[in-house]
């Protein structure tokens, strides 16, 4: 009974102690590992005599001494004993009989147990931890995937970016090629229209020189005709003589 007052008084010790860190976490909003540590399991106290508790002998020690406890748990059973409070009737050698089998039982088969136990203990607190450990692997990969993700969509951006180049410079192709088709097609345009002109323009003057030769050769008379030819023959004989 001692031993589970001690307990009880450790586990709300250490409630309030994880409440005051609790509070102080809520306080500045993240955890500080370093002032406040994460709680681990803890171990019983030290006892002795198989049940007391060692915080009972330091009380005593630092009044009475190392005897002190000693003496005190005598003279508390002698005056329990000796003003019959404490009767001793046929259940108490009963009692003394199953405290000396219990003491040979827990000094026989008590370390096998404690180290059963211990290895259940441990077993269940890694178990625990391994499920901690996989929950923070398994939020490290998706933080891992989350960044991936996002340096695959600045590629998709960039992909995207050249997808827009590309097509600016198939408009721009298109431009300047519908560009030349109507710089060509303008130049054919106005080539057709020079040259109407200048056919236009020699047929005019074909048609013209034709007139005029047609008028003038209507307009020469015989004997102008003969006079003429007569002047160029003497014109070149002149020009003969001189020679």
């Amino acid at each position: 009974m001692f031993s589970r007052v001690a307990l009880r008084s450790a586990a709300a010790r250490q409630s309030t102690a994880l409440v005051a860190r609790g509070s102080a976490s809520a306080a500045s909003g993240s955890r500080d590992e370093v002032n406040f540590p994460r709680p681990v399991r803890g171990e019983p106290g030290k006892v002795r005599l198989g049940f007391l508790p060692e915080e009972w002998f330091q009380f005593f020690h630092s009044k009475t001494g190392v005897t002190g406890p000693y003496t005190f748990g005598v003279g508390l059973a002698t005056y329990l004993c000796s003003k019959e409070i404490y009767v001793m009737e046929h259940e108490y050698y009963t009692g003394l009989s199953l405290l000396v089998m219990v003491v040979f039982a827990a000094k026989k088969l008590g370390p096998n147990i404690a180290a059963w136990l211990d290895k259940e203990v441990d077993t269940i607190e890694k178990d625990w931890n391994q499920s901690r450990t996989d929950t923070i692997k398994g939020l490290e990969d998706a933080v891992e995937a989350e960044k991936t993700a996002q340096w695959r969509a600045q590629g998709q951006e960039l992909l995207i970016q050249a997808k827009k180049e590309n097509v600016l410079l198939q408009l721009e192709a298109a431009y300047r090629e519908r560009l030349m088709q109507t710089y060509s097609e303008v130049k054919r345009r106005l080539d057709y229209q020079l040259e109407k002109s200048n056919l236009e323009r020699r047929l005019a003057q074909r048609q013209m020189v034709d007139w005029i030769v047609t008028n003038v050769t209507k307009a020469i008379t015989p004997d102008q005709e003969k006079a003429t030819l007569d002047r160029c023959i003497a014109d070149l004989s002149a020009l003969a003589a001189r020679k």
